[in-house]
């Protein structure tokens, strides 16, 4: 009986135990950044977006060859862009992929982000499909995109929608009436 006690006890303090970083796994689809300084980048993700590193792998001149951190409940994997990839530094072609956070906590980390350095590129607000939605570029040249459903009423998403539509309607895009501080033109 008494090692019935003890292998259950063992089963809940295992499960309650930390991840290892071996037992960290990436999600079915992961992004991989390529990014032209990746020590750099890493310490920018940490400060801005709470990144916790899972690994980093050095190649012999010191640059990163892979690196795998942990934001929210998700990795992303980045590493340094090597002569002769395929790759290429977003700041030089412009992002082809914008990277999402939804989280509760948007307006905290929108901030957070900001004041790291992130520039506006759609200021963070309520939208008319119903959520507060906003996004920055990163120094390194990489899009994300943050959201939470937003409180509002159906007459105030309305409201938005007809707004939004007339620009569209307008060929004009509705964030280009907004600057990179996110102030109005």
């Amino acid at each position: 009986m008494a090692a019935k006690k003890k292998s259950r006890k063992s089963a809940k303090s295992a499960r309650a135990r930390p991840q290892q970083q071996s037992e960290v796994r990436p999600n079915t689809v992961t992004p991989y950044l390529a990014v032209s300084d990746a020590a750099n980048a890493i310490d920018w993700y940490k400060k801005a977006f709470g990144a916790k590193e899972i690994i980093r792998q050095l190649e012999p001149t010191g640059k990163i060859m892979h690196a795998s951190l942990k934001i929210g409940g998700s990795v992303v994997m980045l590493s340094d862009i090597f002569p002769g990839s395929e790759m290429r530094d977003p700041r030089d072609s412009g992002p082809s992929v914008n990277l999402h956070i939804y989280s509760k906590d948007v307006d905290r980390i929108w901030k957070k982000a900001v004041e790291a350095g992130a520039k506006v590129t759609m200021p963070l607000e309520d939208q008319f499909w119903g959520d507060r939605y906003g996004k920055l570029a990163d120094p390194y040249g990489h899009s994300w995109g943050f959201s939470w459903k937003a409180k509002m009423t159906k007459a105030e998403m309305e409201k938005k929608r007809e707004e939004a539509m007339k620009s569209m309607g307008g060929g004009q895009n509705p964030s280009s009436s907004w600057d990179s501080g996110g102030a109005s033109r």
